[in-house]
Formats: C-alpha cells, structure tokens, sequence
C-alpha cells in the first residue's frame, strides 16, 4: 500500500511541476448545469420541458453545409438554450495537420453561437487525406502530443473560443506507448492549455475492458481541467462493453461521475442518447439526478428518481 502511496506522490510532483500554469476553470468557464445532446427524435420535447433542460450540445458538422431547415433549426435552438458546439472530424490527431476547409466551417459555426466553450475528440479520423469512418485512438508517445500540440495552435489561432478535449473509447492499446492514458491526456492539456470534456462512461468502459481502476486514472489527470462531462449507459457486446449511446445510465457510471463531481468544480454534463430513445420521462429523471449529484456528489445514496 505504501509503495502505491509513493507512485501517486511521484505522479503528483511530476503534474505539479509540468504545468505550465495553473487552470482555474471557475474564472474562465460560467455554470451551465445539466443537458442532453440535440437529436430531432425529441425536439418537440426540449421545448416542453425547457425549464428542465440547461443547456443544448449539438454535433458541429450537421450544421456544416446544410440546408434551410437545418439552419432554421439551428437558429430555433439559439434563441432558447445555451449550445456547446461538439465536434467528430477536426483530427487533432492527425500528423498531416488540420483540413483547413473543415476549421473554416466550424470557427463559422462557433462565431455564429457564440459559445462558453466548444469541445473535440483525443483522437485522430483522417489518413492519407482521407475519413477512416471512426474516432481512432493514438498511441501514447511524446510524438503524438506534439502533433496534437501543433494542431490545437492552429485551432486555437482560428476559433478565439475555450476548446475542451474529450476522452474516446478504444479496442486497441498500442505496444509503442511511452505512458499511460492519463498520462498522455495530461500532457496534452497542458502543453495546450486546454480544458477537459470528460466522459465517465468511456472511462468506465475503457477501464473494464482493460482492467484497469478508474479512480487511479482520475489520480493522474488534472482534475482542475475537467469543465464538462458526458454519460450515459455503457452497452453490453458479446464479452466487452461499448459505447452505443443507447441505454440508461447505469449504478456503476453514477458513481464514477459522483466521484468526478467530489473532486473538481464541473461546470456542465450532458447526457448522450442516440438511439432505443425512452418515453422522454425517463431522460428527465437521468437529468435531475445529475443536477442532484452535482449540487451534492457527497450524498450517500442517488439512484434515477
């Protein structure tokens, strides 16, 4: 146990003395409470339970290109909730650079919102120049967080909005890693100052298919950058959970967010449903115990009302 305690204080001494400055989310990112990601499968329902909902999230690249209706849509959503602009396709992990006609069009759709803040995958989605159809993960090497280094400078140089980074799920460690995860997500941040989008239901996902405790993952990231959070309920395939965005958000992933919400000052959550959608009751009850563990994550029990 005491040689645990030793590894820990290792790894607090080296974040401590990494950052090169300190991050305090409560000065540069306002409260937005609890939300949903935008889906037209319950558009309808946002706006009769909007005193229920605090904020939107919806996916940047629907609004990239689009029609009239979209557009309608997107300016419906404005006038009546706060929206956070969530990527898929930037690739800050990819070492030939940002497409700059993709950056055009989002720092177009962020200048159109306005947001507190925008978020994006740890992650890489094109190759050779072209899409490999899904958020592929890096491996863990001082390389890879100079690429992303080099690819989040010339974000930020183009969106003067806070950019936040969100943790993925994967099928594939990489034997030429130089550090852990956590590790890699720290130095990332750091290096580019930015903030963090944690998603408690991929590292709950992540953490059972490898066998590792997520609390030690959460000992070595810098808590005092993580400003929102995802959830939702893990999904069971064949021996191995997935990320579906399908189900109700499980006893395990409440307590991993509880934990979350102990140690740091989360500014927003939202809850990610994208098919199998519940009678909307039912996403209101996973809301309201959000708001519930964010008011107090020190309370003994919760469970969805």
């Amino acid at each position: 146990m005491r040689q645990r305690d030793d590894k820990k204080d290792i790894r607090l001494e080296q974040r401590v003395s990494s950052s090169h400055r300190p991050f305090v989310s409560s000065s540069l990112f306002p409260f937005l409470g609890v939300g949903i990601g935008f889906r037209e499968a319950f558009r309808a329902d946002l706006f009769l339970h909007q005193s229920a909902i605090d904020f939107l999230e919806i996916t940047a690249d629907h609004y990239f290109d689009t029609n009239r209706r979209k557009l309608e849509e997107l300016e419906m959503l404005k006038q009546h909730f706060t929206l956070i602009p969530h990527g898929l396709n930037l690739s800050l992990g990819s070492a030939e650079g940002v497409d700059e006609s993709y950056l055009e069009k989002f720092a177009a759709l962020v200048e159109k919102i306005n947001p507190p803040w925008f978020s994006e995958h740890l992650c890489f989605t094109k190759s050779g120049g072209k899409e490999i159809g899904h958020l592929a993960p890096v491996p863990y090497t001082n390389e890879a967080v100079k690429v992303f280094v080099k690819n989040i400078k010339r974000v930020k140089a183009k969106i003067n909005v806070p950019l936040i980074l969100e943790n993925i799920t994967y099928n594939v460690r990489f034997p030429s890693s130089e550090m852990t995860e956590s590790e890699f997500i720290r130095k990332v941040l750091e290096e580019t100052d930015c903030g963090l989008l944690l998603d408690v239901t991929n590292l709950y996902i992540n953490s059972k298919n490898f066998g590792f405790d997520w609390r030690e993952f959460l000992d070595e990231l810098p808590t005092e950058r993580i400003v929102q959070l995802h959830f939702v309920g893990s999904h069971k395939n064949k021996n191995k959970l997935i990320d579906a965005h399908t189900d109700k958000t499980d006893d395990e992933i409440w307590e991993v967010f509880r934990e979350v919400c102990r140690r740091t000052d989360v500014k927003g959550a939202i809850l990610e449903r994208d098919e199998n959608f519940p009678p909307f009751t039912e996403i209101l009850e996973e809301i309201e115990t959000a708001k519930s563990i964010l008011k107090n994550p020190n309370l003994n029990k919760f469970s969805a009302v």
